[in-house]
């Protein structure tokens, strides 16, 4: 098991802190694995640009990956994977 930083825009993050989203899609660039935790962490991009620069919010959350499907598999481009979330508790 490991534990992945990770910038979390807006949007999803209000998302997976109502339990409304319980997913993950990210390029597999971490060798993300079931059992790791991601540690999501809210940032506000300055611009709507993947490279904008912007700053933290200070809200976070822990989740563990639960089911992985790996990039190739069902018409996934091979870079992405999609993994099933839920909170870490405590």
């Amino acid at each position: 098991m490991r534990e992945h930083d990770l910038k979390t825009w807006p949007e999803p993050f209000r998302a997976i802190m109502s339990g409304e989203k319980r997913y993950e899609i990210r390029r597999n660039d971490r060798a993300y694995a079931v059992g790791d935790v991601l540690h999501l962490r809210e940032f506000e991009p300055n611009g709507k640009s993947l490279s904008s620069l912007g700053s933290y919010t200070g809200q976070s959350t822990r989740v563990c990956v639960t089911y992985m499907t790996e990039g190739g598999a069902w018409g996934l481009p091979p870079d992405l994977c999609v993994m099933s979330i839920e909170p870490v508790r405590p």
